[in-house]
């Protein structure tokens, strides 16, 4: 309890100067997130499919295993309830307040890449046809291009394959966590306790499962996961040097 109150203390003395500090970043950070809304108002490049791609697009339309709501709970208030928690015991302000700040620039960042590129690209995804011809009754034109009749919003979603957005941000988020606890636990400090290397995996085999559910739901082509995957790990590499010159040993 009293390390608690110890915590808030810090927070109310310190947290005003260090947000104060730091407003332009907060100050970006909001710009990026009205940039992440607006990329989900454009519809997609509505690229050409024909008659002889939609065998390759076949692949029966499944619900997600991982929903798309969950995906800021384990990505990002997952991660900050490590952060909070390493306060508690550390109570560094400066600490809690890098890793959110890093934190969410990470996880804004990769997603406007994410959706920059899929609206770029317009790449139909796996289940494509039933999104497209929901009753199973093909359409195309003189060309053999397909003419869409189902609901406007599933075809939209259809041109969205490349890169996954899924695992961009599974990669981003726990990308990030598993750069912090490297750093906490001092995984390479050479000591040889293999222990601290399983838990800075534990994030990463949980966003690649988060990427290989893509592929199994076919939502994705394996090479949006792949490309997702390495969007992620990328950004959270780079935010993280932004507040964390290295890892200690």
């Amino acid at each position: 309890m009293q390390e608690i109150d110890l915590g808030i203390h810090t927070i109310r003395s310190h947290g005003g100067g260090l947000a104060s500090k730091h407003k332009h970043d907060w100050i970006i950070l909001v710009i990026l997130v009205g940039i992440e809304i607006g990329l989900q108002l454009i519809s997609p490049f509505y690229r050409y499919v024909g008659k002889d791609m939609m065998t390759d697009l076949k692949y029966p339309f499944n619900d997600n295993t991982i929903p798309v709501w969950s995906v800021p709970i384990y990505a990002v208030l997952l991660p900050i309830i490590v952060f909070v928690c390493f306060y508690v015991k550390r109570t560094c302000v400066y600490d809690l307040h890098h890793s959110i700040l890093g934190l969410l620039f990470t996880v804004l960042i990769t997603g406007i890449i994410t959706d920059s590129i899929k609206l770029a690209t317009g790449r139909p995804r796996p289940n494509f046809y039933w999104r497209c011809f929901p009753d199973g009754k093909e359409l195309y034109d003189a060309l053999g291009g397909v003419i869409c009749h189902g609901e406007p919003g599933e075809v939209k979603e259809g041109h969205k394959s490349f890169p996954s957005g899924h695992t961009s941000w599974s990669f981003a988020g726990l990308g990030f966590l598993s750069l912090y606890l490297s750093g906490k636990v001092k995984a390479f400090n050479r000591e040889g306790h293999v222990a601290k290397l399983c838990i800075v995996f534990a994030p990463l085999l949980a966003a690649c499962l988060v990427g290989i559910s893509r592929v199994d739901d076919y939502w994705h082509h394996w090479q949006d996961v792949f490309a997702g995957a390495l969007i992620g790990l990328f950004v959270a590499a780079f935010c993280y040097r932004q507040f964390y010159l290295t890892l200690p040993r």
